[in-house]
């Protein structure tokens, strides 16, 4: 049986006390903060959602569904902006709102605790939902058993490489500022010999 999110967890992805303290305490957050991890600095995608949540005087899913996208595209892209591609990424945030509305009942969590899924069925959940590919949804995966003690039955198999202990390959290994350097540094090392071959 998967383990829920312990209240002590100080996740420590977005390098910022507050964006962190979002982070730890929401899901929905972590899982938007997930889905801007791309094609922008690691910890400004994970500061998204607390930017979001400040100019939206809070961080709530149901009004993230329900916003006008035009105005929530405006307040995301207004900078300093949610991500490098403000308005695109606007429209993935609500998307993925909209989506754990509609099949989680707009609780986040129930991706990985609704009819105790294994780790193989919680991958094909992430893998499902919009903005989300199956990296990204390893990631993912590795971050819940790594740092948020879920651990459905099979999740390093499902995880892959990312599982791995002590591993410095993405989101889930950065536990402070030196793992983000660490981390930063592998993918700079991956980039680099997939040019060569």
């Amino acid at each position: 049986m998967a383990k829920a999110k312990s209240a002590t967890v100080k996740l420590c992805l977005a390098q910022e006390p507050e964006a962190d303290k979002l982070l730890s305490e929401d899901s929905f957050a972590l899982l938007t903060g997930m889905l801007l991890d791309q094609q922008f600095p690691l910890e400004h995608a994970f500061r998204g959602p607390k930017k979001i949540a400040d100019r939206m005087d809070g961080f709530d899913i149901q009004r993230i569904a329900e916003a006008d996208t035009e105005a929530f595209e405006e307040l995301c892209a207004t900078p300093p902006a949610i991500h490098r591609y403000g308005r695109s990424m606007a429209r993935r945030t609500q998307e993925l709102a909209r989506y754990v509305g509609e099949h989680y009942d707009g609780k986040t969590e129930r991706i990985w605790t609704q009819g105790d899924p294994d780790g193989k069925e919680v991958l094909r959940r992430l893998k499902d939902l919009p903005g989300y590919g199956d990296q990204k949804a390893r990631i993912f995966l590795a971050l819940l058993g790594k740092q948020l003690g879920v651990q459905p039955k099979g999740w390093e198999a499902a995880a892959g490489a990312y599982s791995e202990a002590g591993s410095r390959r993405s989101a889930a290994d950065i536990v402070d500022g030196e793992s983000l350097l660490e981390v930063r540094a592998f993918k700079k090392q991956m980039k680099a010999a997939a040019k060569k071959s």
